[in-house]
């Protein structure tokens, strides 16, 4: 099994190396945006050889660049083209389904690069030297910098991993270079017999993780404190905003990036956690491809005379925020890969449909299970087992339903791999009636705590 990583290298450069360096990143990101006006001037093209061929010699010509950057750029704008054109599609297929009304803007104009981040290729635009130095190909020729990083990284770097592509980014605040460098490491092939155990994950705004596992050992990740100071931050942006001065756009610049700092190391402590405490694991995540386009926020009500709009309060605006801004899916990308370099354990992803409506005792699935959508799950079906024994309806936390069931499809998944000796890890959901089928088979699972894998 192939898994990339991506090793940070700090750059040790002196103040000539840094200019030349800061040269070939400007230079490379007006190459990129010529190239970007030049796409949407030919019907948006998005043909990563058609863009070579008209660019190439403006390239080297306006900008000096070398011809492996200059082949580089094109390949980034055509790159940048497919992933525009791709949403496009995507959103009018959602428009079609009744999903949304909200049209893709992406292509109404040419990208702008802000960034001026380089892409290499090992081996023509940079390779490593011995000593821990690094040579490096700029406007002027290839420079040699020695360079400091995250020591199992470079013991890789040094030998264990197949050294890919890099990018050379800058850290404005700091001023510092750092070099971007993807390894593909070779980890051998889990089997059913390594991966005795399973857990499942369900993730959510009140919670942002809650595991459980077949042995009724859970754990819940809550992300009060985390949404509140996202919830600061946004506030000092609009504030700052509003405020319109060069000093307040100066703080604002400075503060950039905060909120999302914060989530992307939130999202790193609990996937670290959760692989740590689940070695020797098939971990079930839910397949949560377009669920933003699923999920319905609050819009502006018309008034009751006809006339314009009422405006969002700010509480829904709040909302509104939280909704469109989920970092579910870096959050399940952490645990895959930490999954996978841990050796130990194997991330896969399943059917989110019904999780958090279906009880895990009777199969019975309904709204009416979640009251008002909150936290509380209560068991509907007047034949539940529980309400038989204990006289009461089954009730249990909401995200704990979920995670339960989650781990049930993957139990059985983990089944259907001991026998057949294949692994899916990703539902096909191009065939309606495959899924419905396999929402079938989910529907007949029921929750034991007396469960066991084995």
């Amino acid at each position: 099994m192939q898994q990339i990583i991506t090793a940070k290298l700090k750059l040790i450069t002196t103040p000539e190396q840094h200019q030349r360096l800061r040269q070939t990143q400007l230079a490379y990101r007006d190459a990129l945006n010529y190239v970007s006006r030049y796409a949407f001037a030919h019907d948006k093209l998005s043909n990563a050889e058609r863009l070579q061929q008209g660019t190439y010699h403006d390239i080297r010509v306006l900008f000096t660049l070398p011809s492996q950057m200059a082949c580089n750029g094109a390949r980034q704008v055509s790159a940048t083209y497919k992933g525009l054109w791709t949403k496009l599609k995507q959103n009018l297929a959602h428009r079609k389904a009744g999903h949304t009304k909200k049209r893709y803007k992406g292509l109404d104009k040419p990208p702008r690069y802000i960034s001026p981040t380089v892409t290499y290729n090992y081996g023509y635009d940079y390779s490593f030297k011995s000593g821990q130095r690094v040579s490096v190909l700029t406007l002027q020729g290839r420079i040699k910098l020695a360079y400091q990083g995250y020591d199992p990284h470079v013991a890789l770097i040094q030998h264990g991993a197949t050294i890919g592509g890099g990018k050379l980014w800058y850290d404005k605040p700091h001023k510092q270079f750092y070099l971007l460098v993807s390894l593909e490491l070779d980890i051998p092939d889990p089997t059913p017999e390594t991966l005795p155990d399973v857990v499942g994950v369900d993730v959510g705004m009140r919670y942002l993780a809650t595991t459980a596992t077949m042995t009724n050992d859970s754990r819940f990740y809550p992300g009060k404190r985390v949404r509140a100071k996202a919830d600061h931050e946004a506030r000092l942006q609009k504030r700052l905003q509003k405020k319109g001065t060069r000093s307040a756009i100066r703080r604002k610049i400075a503060l950039s990036g905060r909120e999302r700092r914060l989530k992307l190391q939130t999202n790193h402590s609990i996937a670290k956690s959760i692989v740590q405490a689940h070695p020797h694991t098939l971990i079930g995540l839910e397949e949560l491809t377009g669920i933003r386009e699923r999920t319905r926020r609050r819009k502006r009500r018309r008034k009751k005379n006809g006339k314009g709009t009422e405006p969002v309060s700010p509480k829904e605006r709040r909302a509104n925020r939280h909704a469109s801004q989920w970092a579910f899916a870096e959050l399940h990308s952490m645990i895959a890969y930490k999954a996978a370099l841990s050796r130990s354990s194997l991330a896969i992803k399943m059917d989110p449909d019904y999780t958090s409506q279906a009880c895990p005792l009777c199969g019975y699935t309904d709204k009416r299970n979640r009251p008002n959508k909150g936290l509380l799950f209560i068991c509907r079906n007047e034949q539940c087992p529980y309400r038989q024994c204990a006289g009461r309806p089954y009730t249990l936390h909401a995200d704990l339903v979920g995670a339960r069931n989650i781990a049930m499809r993957t139990l059985l998944i983990r089944q259907d791999w001991m026998g057949t000796g294949h692994l899916s890890v990703a539902p096909d959901v191009s065939d309606s009636e495959t899924k419905a089928a396999r929402l079938a088979r989910y529907a007949e699972l029921r929750w034991s705590p007396d469960a066991s894998p084995s």
